[in-house]
């Protein structure tokens, strides 16, 4: 039996249907889909990690960093420079796809930018690049991947824009 290698062991713990079509040839829409499901689940585990269990502050915390408005900060301010033109590409036709129309309570901009977070988090999924997916979130929350698990006090926090 052959060793299997960290990232394929998390991959395949992960991944138990692959996708119809090769990651770059899918809709950016169906990239967003599966992204918004992974990225929530790289916040929840983010915040279970942290000291504080109470019910009420995970779920505070996890709305305002999967808010369309804190996706966009997270994106703009800190991801859009770690981008390399590959990864940036995906951001642009996420940001240019026709998502249908935004909840009542997003910005249509703030929408946009958050569809294009989510394709990239789906697209980096579905190309097996979990190392890069771990190292875009560590930054967004101030971590380094060897680090672990940080104060609470972190730039995901803050990413709505908002003070607690």
């Amino acid at each position: 039996m052959s060793e299997v290698t960290g990232k394929e062991n998390v991959q395949a713990m992960l991944l138990f249907h692959k996708p119809s079509k090769k990651p770059p040839l899918l809709n950016p829409v169906v990239l967003a889909y599966i992204g918004d499901a992974v990225f929530e689940l790289l916040v929840r585990q983010f915040l279970v990690s942290q000291s504080n269990h109470k019910m009420h502050h995970l779920h505070k915390e996890a709305t305002k960093i999967v808010s369309a408005k804190g996706q966009r900060k997270l994106l703009l301010e800190q991801w859009q420079p770690l981008l390399t033109e590959e990864e940036a590409d995906i951001v642009r036709r996420g940001r240019n796809t026709k998502s249908g129309a935004p909840p009542k309570n997003a910005d249509p901009a703030d929408y946009r930018q958050a569809t294009a977070l989510e394709c990239l988090v789906g697209y980096l999924y579905y190309e097996g690049r979990v190392d890069r997916l771990e190292e875009l979130f560590a930054h967004a929350v101030g971590t380094t991947k060897s680090s672990g698990s940080s104060a609470e006090n972190t730039n995901v926090s803050d990413a709505s824009g908002g003070v607690e």
